[in-house]
């Protein structure tokens, strides 16, 4: 008797706990919606019908609009390239797997694509009972729908059913039970069918996601199968994604056996599925949408938050698997020449070693808490697009401004190198105003100069600060911040550009090239700072301008400087870029990189010797994320290294930060970095760690 309880207890905890998991899916679909619902209102893409399923409406951030807009456009071109395909034939399916409230059918019926198809929503009964309650009280929407079939029989699946549109209340993950509720509710297995998954099959275990696909597969003679979800779990963006979901009780199961595009793919031809295509979503987004397309959508808002778009779009992929009659018309057919062609980084054998930075326990009142889990950590530190400059270098590093978990930070700190560890001070009466990807410039006379920065896309900083340190007080820091007021003609304002030291004719300069304003996403233009006069001035420069860019490198180097990498008008860029002296000015000269380097943004640079090294970043056209590349300024060659990250506690995110160079030039000082991961929370590296060189300089 108590084993049959036992096991009846079991049974019952096993029901309980999946009612949970199916409950949290569920919830996917009212957030989903309501975030589809915020793009069409910013004019992403069109869709009169969301709204009739909804409620309540909300505006979602600019990142999340363009999110669901990339992934309404795949599906979208997959949906118009089969209706196209198969124009011809008598008869063909739409057949939607977990299609929560979309409003597919209504908007292709409604705008004369439908072309005669059949359109089959599938998802759990409590959501097939919602939405028809929905359709059957909106009188646009039951016009659209047209007649109505008669009442089907008391606990039928079949909750709504007209001549080119049924609606099925069944769990998926009982296949017997779904193909029996298709074929009563009129499914046509030999009819040309597209079957589509739009973030659904990975709620589900694998074996049962993996038994779906093969019975589609066996089910459909001529069919394809569209598939919208996740990938590439391991890196830090996605270990922050995977976090999210389980936080809501709804874990990602496919990404742990398929990690990737390649995976994904063989995971559908091993089950019976003849050719299989993957993109991830900035692929498609560059090889698939149009340039005027592209520009009209980031015009639509201000936006900044290039890093986070791209991340996202590297972490999901449209695919397309089909068979049959359909094998040789595929639906995503790349382009034979992309705009983001993908590359293989090859890396070198040793690895570089990253180590958390020993911190001493802050004093009471400076607002420093731990984050990281490992008893150490200082708030003022965890932060995106924080402007840092070396007071004293190896020893004091000014950091301030940055946006942070409580938004941008007005704080400024100074991080004191004491014997084996480090601590964090906050100098009093130092606030200039919160903003960020400004840059913090260090200039003769123990004073650093701080250029540009913005505290949004539509309010750009425009004063020009001095700041200035007694050196004699190393452990009491004591800033002093002046607004300085030049004459000549400022550049316009703007951020995420670059503001680099130079001396031409035995006189200091600050150069400010590049960067975002409000006019232009990417700038070419630059500018000289006559520091002790405070004159904006006009110095000779000839040879090739570089391209526009922001978010790129700049560091002094042999009386000149070197700029790498950037975000240019759309893509990242790969170019190394010299500005050398010349008789009368400067010149430009770009370096060629044997072998080319990985384009990328956001990175930091520093220059050792004739070695430029490039730190962390992102790039587009590589799986991975960047690690450190090392280019020879004499030679132009290039080496690439992977970061050993072991010994960090969190998903160590290097973009947006900061770095500076620590003994000697063999260890670099990271601080801040991360950012706003899509709808999955902002993730902040919550205190500084080190880099370890030296295999890349031996």
């Amino acid at each position: 008797m108590l084993c049959e309880e036992s096991r009846g207890q079991r049974s019952f905890n096993r029901t309980k706990k999946q009612f949970g998991k199916d409950t949290a899916v569920q919830g996917t679909n009212d957030s989903s919606i309501v975030s589809k619902c915020s793009a069409v209102a910013r004019g992403y893409f069109q869709d009169d019908f969301l709204k009739r399923f909804v409620i309540k409406t909300a505006r979602r951030a600019p990142l999340i609009n363009r999110g669901y807009y990339i992934r309404a456009k795949a599906v979208d071109h997959c949906l118009r390239e089969f209706l196209q395909r198969t124009q011809s034939c008598t008869r063909r399916q739409l057949l939607s797997l977990g299609a929560g409230f979309d409003s597919l059918y209504f908007r292709l019926k409604a705008g004369g694509e439908l072309g005669g198809a059949v359109v089959f929503e599938v998802d759990f009964p409590d959501v097939a009972q919602r939405k028809a309650a929905l359709i059957n009280r909106d009188p646009v929407l039951r016009e659209i729908l047209g007649t109505t079939e008669s009442a089907a029989p008391p606990h039928s699946p079949l909750v709504l059913s007209s001549a080119d549109y049924r609606l099925v209340g069944v769990d998926l993950k009982a296949l017997g039970g779904l193909e029996s509720a298709l074929r009563e509710a009129g499914l046509q297995t030999s009819a040309p069918t597209l079957l589509l998954s739009e973030v659904v099959l990975t709620y589900m275990d694998n074996t049962r996601s993996e038994a779906l696909i093969q019975w589609a597969s066996a089910l459909f003679p001529s069919s394809v199968f569209v598939m919208y979800e996740q990938l590439r779990p391991h890196d830090p963006f996605g270990r922050v994604m995977q976090q999210h979901f389980l936080q809501l009780n709804s874990t990602l199961h496919a990404l742990s056996r398929y990690p990737d595009k390649q995976t994904q793919r063989q995971r559908f031809l091993d089950r019976g599925w003849e050719e299989c295509v993957c993109l991830d979503m900035n692929h498609f987004y560059f090889e698939f949408l149009s340039e005027e397309e592209r520009s009209r959508v980031e015009r639509l808002e201000p936006f900044d938050e290039y890093e986070e778009w791209h991340l996202k779009c590297s972490h999901y992929f449209i695919l397309a698997a089909s068979k049959g009659e359909l094998k040789h018309q595929p639906l995503i057919c790349p382009p034979c020449e992309s705009p983001v062609p993908a590359l293989v980084p090859v890396f070198c054998s040793q690895l570089l070693p990253v180590s958390v930075v020993p911190m001493e326990p802050e004093e009471a009142g400076l607002g420093c808490t731990d984050l990281s889990g490992s008893g150490l950590g200082c708030t003022g530190l965890a932060g995106f697009g924080l402007g840092c400059a070396a007071l004293q270098p190896g020893n004091a590093v000014l950091v301030s401004g940055g946006a942070g978990r409580h938004g941008r930070g007005d704080q400024t700190r100074v991080l004191i190198r004491d014997k084996a560890v480090w601590r964090c001070a906050c100098p009093r009466s130092t606030e200039w105003g919160g903003r960020m990807f400004h840059t913090v410039t260090p200039v003769p006379g123990q004073r650093c100069v701080v250029f540009g920065g913005r505290t949004s896309p539509l309010r750009p900083a425009t004063s020009l600060l001095s700041v200035s340190w007694d050196p004699t007080t190393p452990t009491d820091p004591r800033l002093s911040v002046s607004e300085l007021n030049c004459t000549g003609t400022a550049p316009r304002p703007r951020w995420r550009h670059s503001a680099t030291l130079l001396t031409f004719r035995g006189e200091s300069y600050l150069f400010v090239f590049g960067g975002s304003s409000i006019e232009e996403q990417a700038l070419q233009d630059w500018h000289f700072l006559k520091l002790e006069e405070n004159t904006w001035t006009q110095v000779p420069v000839g040879g090739s301008v570089p391209e526009p860019r922001h978010s790129h490198s700049a560091c002094p180097y042999a009386g000149g400087l070197v700029i790498a990498g950037g975000l240019g008008g759309q893509t990242p860029l790969g170019s190394t870029v010299l500005l050398r002296p010349a008789q009368s000015g400067f010149r430009w000269h770009e370096l060629k990189t044997d072998p080319p380097i990985i384009p990328r943004y956001s990175h930091t640079a520093h220059v050792i010797g004739d070695q430029l090294v490039l730190v962390g970043g992102i790039w587009i056209q590589a799986d991975g994320v960047p690690g450190v590349a090392v280019i020879n300024l004499t030679t132009g060659g290039s080496r690439e290294y992977s970061i050993d990250t072991a010994a960090v506690p969190w998903p160590l995110m290097l973009h947006s930060h900061s770095s500076e160079l620590l003994d000697g030039g063999r260890e670099v000082l990271l601080i801040g970095g991360g950012g706003n991961c899509f709808s999955f929370g902002t993730h902040l590296n919550p205190q500084p760690v080190t880099l370890d060189l030296s295999p890349a300089l031996d």
